[in-house]
């Protein structure tokens, strides 16, 4: 499980200002602020970082929302707030069948997410795999030839034996 993670942007006023906003509709704030860097988080503790690097690379972040509607105003929130559009909110089935997703590019690159992995409020839950009933039987494996025990080379005449080697 992960406590925090720290973000390296090229411009820390800009992405103060895009994720001060792209991460409101998911109860994100900003809850420490130092000059090289500021923390984001919910409730109180922050564990989201940022701090400023001018030769930083680009990297994915994907956050947990609680709703479907939440991924939806995160993708809107950060095209307002300068973000690119990097995947609009929608399902992901080839992940599975009810990743929704929308992803956004920051002003230094990065690819941020919201993510929620449940069917949407008021669906049906899908049906499991029905599970093999009380006393089917299984069926038989084919039984696999063991193998013959590996043989050591015979020794030449004419030559002794190993010594026992000291343990």
């Amino acid at each position: 499980m992960l406590d925090h993670i720290t973000l390296r942007v090229h411009d820390l006023a800009a992405a103060k200002a895009f994720y001060t906003a792209a991460l409101a509709p998911l109860g994100y704030a900003v809850v420490m602020d130092f000059p090289e860097g500021f923390g984001m988080g919910v409730g109180g503790k922050p564990d989201f970082w940022l701090t400023e690097d001018k030769a930083a690379s680009p990297q994915h972040v994907a956050f947990a929302a609680p709703s479907r509607a939440a991924v939806d105003a995160f993708h809107a929130a950060g095209l307002a707030a300068g973000g690119r559009d990097n995947g609009a909110p929608g399902l992901r089935a080839h992940y599975h069948p009810d990743y929704y997703g929308a992803f956004v590019d920051d002003p230094s690159g990065h690819h941020m997410e919201a993510v929620i992995h449940t069917p949407p409020a008021g669906a049906k839950a899908r049906a499991k795999p029905a599970k093999a009933k009380a006393g089917a039987k299984a069926k038989a494996k084919p039984a696999r030839a063991k193998a013959a025990p590996a043989r050591r080379p015979a020794r030449k005449a004419g030559k002794p034996a190993k010594a026992a080697r000291r343990r």
